[in-house]
């Protein structure tokens, strides 16, 4: 068994790597979809609310909310599947609960690329909340207040991703097979 984890700022390659994962048949949890449904269980449009319905389930429920609510979704995934993919930590204390639950089977994985990069992704994605009105450097506070920066300093394994789409799969695909050494 083995559970995966990324983490990394916005437009650093993490759904990238989650479509690595899933093009290899490892089955990926977003933890950002655990905030879109909550977001729709409150009536509200994912697209629109994201960011704050995230931070409304850690300030209701603790900064392990979203993780706990995943913890689930992960051990179903492993009755069937070796190894899963958990796209999207935020914080040392998700880390902290992933590698509670998991011991020495979790690995976080640290995908990152410069700010000027990461931030010609986003505009040229096109993907539903990245044009919400709130900028790169606003989204990027916001995580860091839920503990990015800390969840980034426990990491296992550090991918940098500024080379070619080819080259970043390549390596991910390197880390699902256990070869990240």
């Amino acid at each position: 068994m083995r559970v995966i984890g990324t983490v990394g700022m916005p437009g650093s390659g993490k759904s990238e790597a989650a479509v690595v994962a899933e093009g290899m048949g490892v089955p990926v949890l977003i933890m950002g979809d655990v905030i879109r449904q909550e977001c729709r269980d409150r009536g509200l449009d994912p697209a629109q609310h994201h960011g704050r319905i995230a931070q409304a389930l850690r300030e209701e429920n603790g900064p392990g909310a979203i993780a706990e609510r995943s913890l689930p979704i992960l051990e179903e995934y492993l009755e069937d599947s070796d190894v899963v993919l958990v796209d999207g930590i935020r914080s040392d204390v998700e880390v902290e609960q992933f590698r509670e639950a998991f011991g020495e089977d979790f690995t976080l994985v640290h995908v990152f690329a410069p700010y000027d990069l990461r931030e010609e992704r986003i505009e040229g994605r096109g993907r539903p909340g990245d044009s919400d009105g709130e900028s790169l450097a606003e989204r990027e506070e916001r995580e860091k207040g839920f503990g990015m920066e800390d969840a980034i300093a426990e990491a296992d394994v550090r991918v940098e991703n500024t080379g070619t789409l080819a080259e970043f799969h390549d390596k991910f695909e390197a880390i699902l097979e256990g070869d990240d050494d």
